[in-house]
């Protein structure tokens, strides 16, 4: 339908999408601190990640059968009902052990509704508007981020001061379950139906393994998928622990801000430091092209990692860390804007959903083994050398920008 906007609906598109991998990779971070667990069993939550990892599987289901708008509108109304359960789960006796399992399952339906969603942005948009809109929906999925890790920790570390940590979680976790209800119904009534040539009838064997084959089929596909698992190993590692690392006492090596205050740094100025670095970045593909972009932001973006190997150092006032964090975030959202439209300049229109679910459960695996270990690398060198050794692990996922395939026809480096 011509009435309805991409302005309006790619935001909140991935707002939905960010929110849930929010809740289990950043917010569990904190949840699981706060009520005492150790960074090594935080880092090893990095296996929560499975489902991103192992996608790919089950995304030829969503380009086959159904449309993908009724994939992300059913998608939405379980994870409403699965984080309405970890409301509850934060309240039992072990919330640990029970919150891991709903974040697990919370993971599961998240994962699959990004493969809708992914699919149904390249549908619903034409390729001209595709690397427009990229800055627009990496800024959207970010806030979504800083939502969950800003607004709705603050709400719980706030509220947890009064009527107890488990208590403050459980009115966090009832709040974004209701965020979910409003998206749901907000998306039955505005998506658009695109109309779409789907690829078959029925799932079939052949036809499976057709839609995996044609995406290794392209060009130069073996530096392709070394950029891809390699290219987060820095940010990786030190995302997985930039919030203990703030949350930790001093003693410790950390720098002792409470989960209130977490919740404002990365949800204040973060914000539009994370919105201004997204939204850059989509322009400037847009106008030069991802050939003359992809390597200088890229750099930017892993460089930013040494900051926080500064405050592990200097260990400044609470306003220079939440500079820091602003400065990241737009680092950050410079940087990935940039590889997403490498990441969708991947995907062949017969299979859209499913070769950038391959694409993206690739680099899923690259973020979660190394932030599987990132706390016990944390614990063994302690804060400022974890931070120096991430920003090492970022530089062979830059320099393999050099060994891509960004002269091939048909690919974004065209601008």
């Amino acid at each position: 339908m011509t009435d309805r906007k991409p302005s309006i609906y790619i935001p909140t598109l991935y707002l939905a999408e960010g929110l849930p991998y929010a809740i289990v990779n950043m917010m569990s971070v904190v949840f699981f601190k706060s009520l005492g667990a150790g960074n090594e069993f935080i880092g090893l939550t990095s296996f929560l990640y499975i489902p991103w990892a192992i996608k790919l599987f089950w995304s030829p289901l969503v380009d086959i059968y159904g449309s993908r708008r009724g994939w992300i509108i059913g998608s939405q109304v379980v994870l409403a009902v699965l984080i309405g359960a970890l409301s509850c789960a934060s309240l039992a006796p072990q919330a640990i052990w029970a919150a891991l399992f709903v974040f697990a399952v919370i993971a599961l339906a998240s994962a699959t509704q990004d493969i809708a969603i992914d699919g149904f942005y390249l549908d619903a948009l034409k390729l001209s508007d595709q690397a427009f809109y990229v800055g627009v929906r990496n800024a959207a999925y970010k806030i979504a981020w800083l939502v969950g890790a800003g607004a709705l920790v603050f709400l719980a570390g706030k509220l947890g001061e009064s009527l107890g940590t488990q208590q403050g979680w459980a009115v966090a976790f009832t709040a974004c379950s209701v965020m979910f209800v409003l998206a749901a119904l907000f998306h039955r009534i505005y998506l658009p139906h695109p109309q779409v040539r789907r690829a078959d009838s029925g799932l079939t064997w052949s036809l499976f393994v057709r839609v995996f084959s044609t995406y290794f089929q392209q060009e130069r596909i073996a530096p392709i998928v070394i950029y891809i698992l390699i290219f987060r190993l820095g940010d990786a590692l030190m995302l997985k622990m930039a919030q203990p690392f703030l949350l930790d006492s001093r003693s410790n090596g950390g720098l002792a801000v409470s989960t209130a205050n977490l919740g404002i740094i990365y949800g204040a100025a973060g914000t539009l430091a994370l919105l201004a670095g997204g939204i850059a970045g989509g322009w400037l593909v847009a106008r030069g092209g991802l050939k003359k972009w992809l390597w200088p932001t890229a750099l930017i973006q892993n460089s930013a990692i040494l900051l926080y190997w500064a405050l592990a150092i200097l260990k400044p006032a609470i306003g220079w860390v939440a500079a820091v964090n602003a400065v990241e975030q737009f680092s950050y959202g410079l940087g990935v804007s940039t590889y997403t439209v490498f990441l969708l300049g991947t995907v062949k229109p017969e299979f859209k959903a499913a070769h950038y679910a391959t694409a993206t459960a690739l680099m899923a695996l690259g973020i979660m083994l190394p932030g599987a270990a990132s706390g016990f690398l944390a614990h063994s060198l302690g804060y400022a050398n974890f931070f120096l050794l991430s920003f090492f692990a970022s530089l062979p996922g830059i320099v393999a920008i050099f060994f891509l395939p960004l002269d091939r026809p048909g690919a974004p480096a065209d601008g």
